[in-house]
C-alpha cells in the first residue's frame, strides 16, 4: 500500500515545471514544453516509424503548430467521400466513355406553378342572390361568390354551371375546376 501511495504521489502529486513556471501570452517569453520520458519516435506495426509528440498539459499557445497546420495544403484524389466506391464511366460501343451523359441538361427555366387544389362540389345560391359555390381543400370547406379571395390564397373569377375560374394569387396562376360529385 506504502509503495502505490509513493508511485501516486511521484506521476501525479509532484510539482512539473510547465505548472510551477509562469504563463504568459506570447511565444518569447522562454517556452520550453515539458519533457516525457517517452521517445519522440516508436516502430508500430511493420516496422513504419511514427512521429509522436511528446505529452504535455502546457496550456501555452503554439504558434509554431499553428503556422504549420495553416501552411498544410490538401492535396485529395477527386474521389467523393461520401459515396462507398469512386464511379468509374463505362466506354461505348467503340470504347470511348460517354461525356455528353455527364454533362448536367440546360437550364429549361422556371417550374411550373403548383396545381390548384380546390375542388368545386356545388352551388349555395338563393334566389335572387350572386351566385355562391362550395369549395373544399382537404377537410376544410369554403363558400365563395365571385370577386371573392378562398383561404388567402385564390380568388374565384368566375362561376359557370359545370365549372369554376379560380386564379391562384401568389402564383398568378389560372386554371378551371370542374364540378365533381361527392
Amino acid at each position: 500500500m506504502a509503495f502505490a501511495v509513493i508511485v501516486f504521489f511521484l506521476n501525479y502529486g509532484g510539482t512539473s515545471p510547465s505548472a510551477s513556471a509562469p504563463v504568459s501570452s506570447g511565444p518569447a517569453a522562454g517556452y520550453q514544453p515539458a519533457t516525457s520520458a517517452r521517445p519522440a519516435t516508436r516502430v508500430k506495426g511493420r516496422g513504419k516509424k511514427v512521429n509522436t509528440a511528446p505529452r504535455s498539459l502546457d496550456p501555452t499557445l503554439r504558434y509554431d503548430w499553428l503556422k504549420a497546420s495553416e501552411d498544410t495544403k490538401y492535396e485529395g484524389t477527386g474521389r467523393n467521400i461520401f459515396q462507398a466506391q469512386a464511379e468509374i464511366p463505362k466506354p461505348d460501343k467503340n470504347g470511348t466513355t460517354d461525356h455528353a451523359a455527364n454533362t448536367p441538361p440546360p437550364n429549361p427555366g422556371p417550374p411550373p406553378p403548383p396545381p390548384i387544389n380546390l375542388k368545386f362540389f356545388g352551388f349555395a345560391s338563393k334566389p335572387g342572390e350572386s351566385k355562391k359555390v362550395f369549395l373544399s381543400e382537404g377537410e376544410d370547406v369554403f363558400i365563395a361568390a365571385e370577386g371573392e379571395v378562398v383561404n388567402r390564397h385564390y380568388k374565384v373569377l368566375r362561376i359557370s354551371p359545370t365549372s369554376v375560374e379560380i386564379e391562384d394569387v401568389l402564383n398568378n396562376n389560372r386554371q378551371n375546376i370542374p364540378l365533381t360529385l361527392g
